[in-house]
């Protein structure tokens, strides 16, 4: 870790030295070498081999780790902290810092990524500590904020990408569990994680990296080059890092190239040409309009689609093959640069910069559910004079009609940096350091849409089959009427002429944060009986930005089938931090911080204060027992509070409807699909008076290292976290909307007008006493949500000597989620996430333990993840007592890897993930419709991968 100062009081703690010397280990370029051997202190010296000497402690140097700001000897403090160095990145596979962190045991949750092919941020990565939302956590790059990714989490949610952080420039990465507000302020609820990039580089270094994956798809070039040079006061280093990844699709996979085949039924084909009856509710079958139509379009699919059967619902023609076009991984292009820079401008002044710069390019593909073309989005239900019936067609786009679906990807490109400008010292002769710096962030994102144009697409088909307008349908019911040539209808279309009503959209989305930030640190303010108290205390200023401005198309109805989110905003913000760590006795250490945050919203102030009170108790040298209770808050997003009217299609139970025909209560499963699965646009937009999420939190543990190597830590977190922000539900909308109309509430009460308010339906009444559709209905956002939290985090550490066999050394951190009750709204009974799947699919345990040999030039790494049991798809959708429900075996992993130093300064290494191949549990819940039979945002089906790196340090020597 970087060292701040030397101690000035050097307490003899063996927990103390031993830790850091493990902490040593695991950063060196050699993980598991004996510290000595690479010029490191160790927690004892000895005389030559054979000769038996007592240990003699070294003195430890002061330094900074998260969790504190005041520089201090003991790296455990009151909350445990999970450290990663950039050398245990590499050995254990990890092709990215997103990747690394994924993997992290306390990453319980599950989070959208490159697998759902069709989420609103498609090329950012991002987790979920303790199954708390993405935004629960703060994110840190050398200790600062990161700027805020531009889209937004599933439509909604603001939050932090870490794809953008150059993997061979890191230093180590800090983990940071439980809530840290007091000292980092907004979003610290689920913990903090700070990326430390590297600051000094030993001479010049050439790093390349290939990898391919052993099914296809996913090839990935990497090269990296860093320097560094000192001329007189002034340092530099600075790198740069490119990568170039190709796509995986779903047809280079087993599970995902076609419809499942093992499954709760049989394998069904996708209703790629389909007529449904709006009488009956079911399919037309083919025959009845055109007996040879699938034979027409059977070279479709790579000759794949033909006529179908699906009981009891009628014929099509379709194809099992339709899931395989769309991608699993992204195709990206991306490129790096970082510098780090100081001069010493006095005896007592440093000046510093840091740039961090970041270019990504993503294409992806979305597959054929989201290139189709269907009637109803026009017409609902038309008229068929021929057929005597209301009909609804469908018609998914093939390979062949689009020329391919990797030439009709989607792409984002992402232009985003971070710099710091600063000074550092001392204040003239006395123990107070300064620290005072600008940083500026920008994240600007141009998102290239695949798209269908709405009037040309409809015009198209029109023209082409359904004919001229013949009136209104002839019972009156609001439809119109067509004579449709079904023969066009089933026949192969040209690329050109699928060209003729497609494009792109271009929206444009950019975040932007000004932060000034000083402080004061004293390290050695007073002397008590167990040492040197210390104090921090900050002062920060600034303001922040959002802005997405989608196409203009997709928000006025000329995109057909889709709509985007909108919205811009920006706040100022001032916070004040002050920290008093005090060793009141050899044994005992408090630790206190607080903190009040305000912001400015569109004239008004939202504010916050927090605090922690941490103790840390050694009874002996080799055991710490540890505390720490707090508060903690996240500030309303800058898209919840200013969101504009955004659109997105859903369906919902249409209460009153069911209700006028009979269905209600226990009866309500046997409502129509019609009503009790009604299709409608919704809207939603931010709320500027939204207030701070709350949180109350503590935690207790304790660490012990019994042996010089060995330390052992096991922690207990709670949390109780208030007021989240929540959409009003659509589904008590509609509960309201019923009573309310029904008499059976008031209907001039407030819940009334809101409801009426903010549902839209078509005019009209029908004798079955059913009023118009639902057109669209409005939600806003509010602080109605709640949660309550306890786990537990468990983390082992042992190195030894093996003579002259070289050396061992082993990890494993363990985290078990006890407790997760969620509520959505006031009034709500608690739901049990983790007992309850239907609620969540997170996994309750996750653990991962890695063993490391070194000897000599060589040195391997044998690394194990395991993900724990999660329920399967009958579950997650119906609730444990459903038949079938289950839950699915728990997962492991294996990645090894194997490093030689084959010449001075050049190091070869291998590695494989995956190593045996390992797919997701097989899940036969899930139906023969199911184009990706596995839990996308838990498992992946990448399977094994093959990677060569090269490292050359120019000027190495031979040790």
């Amino acid at each position: 870790m970087t060292g701040v100062g030397a101690l000035r009081h050097c307490r003899r703690s063996a927990l103390a030295i031993a830790l850091l010397g493990l902490c040593a280990a695991s950063v060196s370029p050699d993980v598991s070498a004996d510290p000595q051997a690479s010029g490191r202190s160790t927690e004892t010296e000895t005389k030559k081999a054979g000769v038996d000497q007592k240990p003699v402690a070294k003195k430890l140097e002061a330094v900074t780790v998260t969790g504190s700001l005041i520089p201090q000897v003991e790296i455990e403090t009151a909350a445990p902290l999970i450290t990663l160095s950039g050398n245990a990145l590499q050995t254990r596979g990890f092709a990215t810092v997103a990747e690394a962190l994924k993997q992290s045991s306390v990453a319980t949750g599950s989070v959208q990524g490159e697998q759902s092919s069709g989420s609103f941020t498609q090329g950012a990565q991002t987790l979920s500590l303790f199954g708390m939302p993405p935004g629960f956590t703060k994110y840190l790059i050398d200790g600062r904020p990161m700027g805020n990714f531009p889209a937004l989490y599933n439509g909604r949610d603001v939050f932090n990408n870490v794809s953008g952080i150059p993997m061979q420039l890191v230093d180590r990465i800090e983990i940071l569990p439980g809530a840290q507000s007091s000292l980092y302020g907004s979003d610290a609820i689920a913990g903090v994680i700070n990326i430390v990039l590297k600051k000094r580089v030993d001479g010049a270094a050439l790093d390349a990296r290939y990898g391919v994956y052993q099914e296809g798809g996913g090839t990935s070039r990497r090269f990296s080059f860093s320097d560094g040079f000192q001329r007189g006061r002034f340092n530099l280093m600075g790198g740069v890092q490119y990568e170039n990844v190709d796509p995986i699709w779903g047809y280079q996979r087993d599970l995902t190239r076609r419809r499942n085949t093992d499954g709760t039924g049989p394998s069904i084909a996708s209703a790629d040409y389909m007529l449904t009856s709006g009488t009956t509710g079911r399919y037309i079958n083919v025959e009845k309009v055109d007996a040879s139509a699938c034979s027409r379009v059977a070279e479709q699919f790579a000759g794949t689609t033909g006529y179908r059967v699906r009981v009891p619902n009628g014929s099509y023609c379709g194809s099992f093959y339709t899931p395989g076009y769309r991608t699993l991984g992204n195709a990206t292009e991306n490129a790096q640069m970082y510098t780090h820079a100081t001069y010493d401008a006095g005896e007592h002044v440093q000046l510093y910069g840091d740039l961090l710069y970041n270019y990504n390019e993503t294409r992806y593909a979305s597959g054929s559910n989201y290139t189709w073309w269907g009637s109803s989005s026009k017409y609902r239900y038309f008229y068929d004079t021929k057929l005597r019936d209301y009909v609804q067609m469908q018609r998914v786009f093939s390979p062949e009609d689009v020329g391919g679906y990797d030439s009709i990807m989607n792409k984002s490109t992402e232009n985003a940096y971070m710099l710091t400008l600063g000074a550092q010292g001392r204040l003239g002769s006395s123990a107070w350091d300064y620290d005072l710096g600008f940083t500026h962030s920008d994240d600007q994102l141009n998102q290239r849409g695949f798209s269908r144009w709405a009037d040309p697409i409809n015009d198209y088909f029109t023209k082409h089959v359904l004919g001229p307008d013949l009136g209104p349908d002839p019972r009156g019911r609001g439809y119109r009427s067509f004579a449709p040539d079904y023969a066009a209808f089933y026949t192969p279309m040209s690329v050109a002429d699928f060209r003729s009503f497609t494009g792109y959209t271009s929206s444009l989305s950019k975040t932007w944060d000004n932060l000034v930030r000083g402080q004061l640190t004293n390290a050695s303010l007073f002397t008590l009986p167990g040492g040197d108290a210390g104090i921090a205390a900050v002062l920060e200023a600034g303001n922040q930005g959002w802005n997405y401005t989608p196409d203009a198309r997709l928000m006025d109805g000329r995109v057909w089938g889709m709509t985007a989110v909108q919205g811009a905003g920006h706040r100022s913000r001032y916070a004040g931090t002050l920290e008093l760590r005090a060793p009141v006795w050899r044994q005992l250490t408090v630790d206190a911080s607080a903190r009040y945050d305000s912001y400015k919203v569109a004239g008004k102030q939202v504010d916050s204060a927090t605090w922690n009170l941490g103790l840390e108790y050694r009874p002996i040298e080799t055991l710490l027992l540890r505390g720490k209770v707090g508060t903690a808050f996240k500030a309303p997003s800058l898209s919840d509070q200013f969101q504009g009217l955004s659109g997105f299609y859903s369906s919902a139970t249409d209460y009153f409807n069911c209700a006028a025909l009979g269905y209600r209560g226990p009866k309500i499963d046997q409502c129509p699909t019609r009503y009790g699965n009604a299709q409608y646009f919704g809207q939603q937009s931010g709320n500027p008076a939204l207030k701070p999420i709350e949180a109350n939190a503590w935690s207790y543990g304790v660490v012990w290292s019994p042996l010089a190597r060995m330390a052992v830590s096991v922690d207990y977190l709670h949390w109780n976290v208030q007021g989240e922000v929540q959409n009003q539900s659509v589904d008590s909308l509609l509960n309201d909307e019923m009573l309310c109309r029904l008499g059976e509430r008031d209907i001039n009460s407030p819940s009334c007008r809101v409801a009426l308010a903010q549902i839209k339906r078509s005019v009209g009444v029908a004798n079955d006493g059913t009023i118009g559709d639902i057109t669209s209905i409005y939600r806003t956002k509010v602080n109605v949500s709640r949660r309550v939290i306890n786990a537990l985090v468990a983390d082992f550490r042992y190195g030894f000597g093996i003579g002259r066999y070289g050396d061992l050394s082993f990890t494993a951190t363990y985290t078990d989620m006890l407790k997760h009750d969620y509520q959505p709204y006031a009034g709500d009974p608690m739901a049990d996430r983790l007992r309850d799947p239907t609620w969540s699919t997170d996994f309750k345990t996750r653990a991962n333990a890695s063993a490391n040999w070194h000897r000599g030039d060589w040195s391997a790494t044998l690394y194990a993840n395991r993900y724990g049991k999660t329920p399967n798809y009958l579950a997650s959708n119906n609730g444990y007592a459903y038949a079938g429900a289950g839950t699915l075996a728990p997962w492991i992993r294996y990645n090894a890897s194997v490093s030689y130093q084959a010449v001075p300064g050049l190091l070869l290494s291998l590695q494989v993930n995956n190593v045996f191949d390992a797919m997701p549990p097989r899940d036969r819940s899930y139906p023969g419709t199911s184009g990706a039979p596995y839990n996308s945002s838990n498992y992946d089906v990448y399977g094994r991968a093959y990677y060569l790196q090269a490292t050359y340090r120019f000027g190495e020597r031979k040790r």
